[in-house]
């Protein structure tokens, strides 16, 4: 009986004959059968027996046909089983195959605990990289400066273009100076040509329109606080004013020069109480209306998909659009995207950065493995101080994910490669020659950051046809899968070096006395290093970093706002921390196990040695993040539970200038509370428990009879 379902079976046979080359009509006349036949077959509405399988597979007559009836045989005990168009099926399948072996050595009698535990961390190793693999969705993330150029790249990338003034051609998504769209915008393929709206949560939006009362409510001009900044982010104004209908407007005046007539001003004249002024904005903006989610292209529309889509984003973005509420993120759905390779890509237009600080969303997406973090930076101040700033902090908790999916965008204008100078102070001759001067420039700056060898991509919007930016986005996504890939064909081939020796009297030996030296390390090193610093240390620098409005929105909302979360800073510190205290340890042990699997010193025991090294570095990883996750969780509930706390530090805005400086200086007096310090207290002992976990779990695979 066929483990695959009749619908999954008819996708893939389709996918066969379509890549064939062949029509359905000729394939049903080639087994004789009827087109209507066939038709129900590739749509999964009719079971296939095996001889009829047989027959359409060797008429299809290509090696992937072929290969089907071999795939379909397969029985999955240990991984799930990949759909039957998955690019990796058969590393997966070898990799079920060395799972199974290793469950069946470990049920020998005579297998010693020792060895039992190594074959069981293999066995989770193997899980844990094909996971990897069989998850084919991938994003790209363009992750920038505000008003960097990045919705215009992706448009470029993608054809997302419609024919503009003076024959050049005009995004899709909204574009200007920065400040312009409201939220993440994904890019992804569907069926049709549609936008899907995730609205922010009523809540948040009541929060916005306090923000933006409080900013018109006072009397300084433009709604400037006291160090010069807006009290809501212009994208946010703009969208609440045009969805409450009080856009400014300008007229004429008396002496016939223009003269801007705010309504929102007006609208406060006649509500002077704040609470009564949200109130109003809010019916006026008529939330219980706006609860639709989705629109799709009609071929009855008189626009092109493309028009209708550039039109309806924009009033979407801007809160023009009647239905429609703030979003929280926006999906164009394109029938055809950036194809890779048989994968599910869509591209991400993160929120540009305004301010040097480091946002959760951004240090989510540098830390998924299915992301390729695409950074952008102008071609003059490349690689950015926000982008360096981002790859510090990861390279603060040791997130090595940069390593494999961080890449450089540098968006150049016309002009500009031909003023880099090289050393002697000549110009560049030629742009390619300007690029390969600044390439210099930007692998010199990360060098600091362990990434001088980061892949870097020179791209000029107006002059450059974009398939070469095709083919460096293509190539990013296939290197995380190489690297998935190579990560877990190295695992098996160590797995199957340790099956093939394990009875071989020398090997064991050698291993033997391997393990004697790195249990001996092990005794040497039973605790974290003392931690230094504060936890708090990382959210006061960001604090300090940041502009007052965004400080005010996040003490306004307890701690979290989109450019400004507390309790992702404080998780960001405790990782910090405990990378500190572990760090050199972690790193004197991968170099322990380096020099003895030295061929002049143990290679017998190299294979044992790189399971170590591996386990300590998986271990090691899943240790920060749940310090990451415990230091977020002990102090959220403390933040959430002294309202009294966000009253007093939310009543420093309007109290003149040195605004930031009051809001810090009450933080530090509150995080150096007698109960916060016992949180700190809390944190080293479960640093100091993981840590010996981790270390009983790497020294449980030494020993070996």
């Amino acid at each position: 009986m066929r483990e695959v379902s009749d619908v999954q079976l008819g996708h893939r046979l389709a996918q066969l004959r379509e890549r064939s080359g062949m029509r359905q009509a000729e394939l049903a006349r080639k087994v004789t059968w009827s087109p209507a036949v066939l038709s129900r077959i590739e749509a999964g509405e009719r079971t296939l027996s095996d001889d009829e399988l047989t027959t359409l597979l060797k008429t299809i007559g290509t090696d992937e046909a072929a290969d089907l009836a071999a795939v379909l045989d397969r029985t999955w005990r240990h991984l799930p089983r990949p759909t039957l168009d998955h690019p990796d099926q058969h590393l997966l399948w070898r990799a079920e195959q060395m799972a199974t072996a290793l469950e069946d050595a470990g049920n020998a009698p005579e297998a010693p605990a020792a060895f039992q535990t190594r074959l069981d961390e293999y066995v989770k190793e193997i899980s844990r990289l094909a996971a990897l693999l069989l998850r084919r969705e991938h994003q790209i993330a363009f992750i920038g400066s505000i008003g960097i150029g990045k919705s215009t790249v992706i448009c470029r990338a993608t054809d997302l273009e419609i024919a503009g003034p003076h024959g050049r051609s005009v995004p899709v998504l909204e574009t200007g100076g920065g400040g312009v769209t409201l939220c993440e915008v994904h890019l992804s393929r569907g069926p049709g040509h549609g936008i899907v709206v995730e609205p922010r949560p009523h809540d948040d939006i009541r929060s916005d329109v306090e923000d933006f009362v409080d900013q018109i409510l006072q009397s300084r001009p433009a709604g400037a606080d006291e160090d010069g900044t807006p009290a809501v982010p212009r994208e946010i104004e703009r969208a609440i004013r045009n969805m409450a209908g009080l856009a400014p407007k300008r007229v004429k005046g008396a002496d016939g020069k223009p003269v801007r007539i705010d309504p929102a001003k007006e609208l406060a004249a006649e509500f002077p109480e704040r609470r009564d002024l949200v109130v109003e904005v809010l019916t006026r903006m008529g939330l219980h209306r706006r609860d639709r989610r989705d629109e799709w292209h009609s071929p009855t529309l008189s626009a092109t998909t493309f028009e209708w889509m550039k039109s309806t984003f924009e009033q979407i973005n801007n809160g023009r659009h009647p239905d429609f509420a703030l979003p929280a993120r926006i999906d164009l759905i394109v029938p055809d995207l950036l194809e890779v390779d048989d994968l599910d890509v869509r591209l991400i237009d993160t929120r540009g950065i305004d301010q040097p600080s480091a946002r959760a969303d951004l240090e989510a997406l540098l830390e998924d493995p299915h992301a390729v973090s695409i950074l952008c930076s102008g071609f003059n101040d490349a690689p950015s101080q926000s982008i360096q700033h981002l790859l510090r902090r990861a390279r603060d908790i040791n997130n090595t994910q940069i390593d494999s999916n961080a890449s450089v965008l540098v968006l150049a204008r016309p002009d500009e490669a031909l003023a880099v100078k090289d050393e002697a102070g000549s110009r560049a001759e030629t742009t390619e020659e300007g690029y390969e001067l600044k390439d210099e420039q930007v692998r010199n700056a990360f060098t600091p950051y362990r990434l001088s060898g980061i892949s870097t991509f020179f791209f000029n919007a107006l002059e450059d046809e974009p398939e070469g930016l095709r083919t460096f986005l293509r190539e990013r996504v296939t290197q995380t899968r190489d690297e998935f890939q190579r990560q877990l064909d190295d695992v098996l081939g160590r797995a199957e070096f340790m099956l093939e020796n394990a009875e071989q009297e020398q090997v064991q030996a050698v291993q033997r006395e391997a393990g004697r030296l790195l249990a001996t390390w092990i005794k040497q090193h039973p605790t974290p290093a003392p931690l230094s610093g504060h936890v708090h240390d990382a959210l006061l620098n960001e604090i300090e970093r940041a502009h007052a409005a965004s400080v005010n929105a996040a003490v306004r909302r307890e701690g979290e706002w989109r450019s400004l979360s507390y309790t992702h800073q404080l998780g960001h510190g405790a990782r910090k921390a405990a990378v500190v205290a572990l760090q050199d340890s972690v790193t004197g042990f991968t170099d322990l196990c380096r020099t003895l699997s030295d061929p002049d010193s143990m290679p017998e025991a190299s294979e044992l040695l790189s399971q170590a090294q591996q386990l300590m570095s998986t271990a090691y990883d899943e240790l920060l993040r749940k310090v990451q996750l415990t230091g977020l969780t002990l102090y959220r509930d403390q933040l959430r539970e002294d309202p009294e706390f966000w009253n007093n530090s939310a009543g420093e805005w309007g109290q003149g200038p040195g605004y930031i400086n009051r809001v810090l200086r009450r933080n530090r007096e509150w995080f150096q509370q007698p109960q916060r310090r016992d949180l700190e207290d809390q944190l080293a002992a479960v640093l100091e428990r993981e840590w010996r976990t981790v270390l009983e779990r790497v020294e449980a695979i030494f020993g070996q009879a």
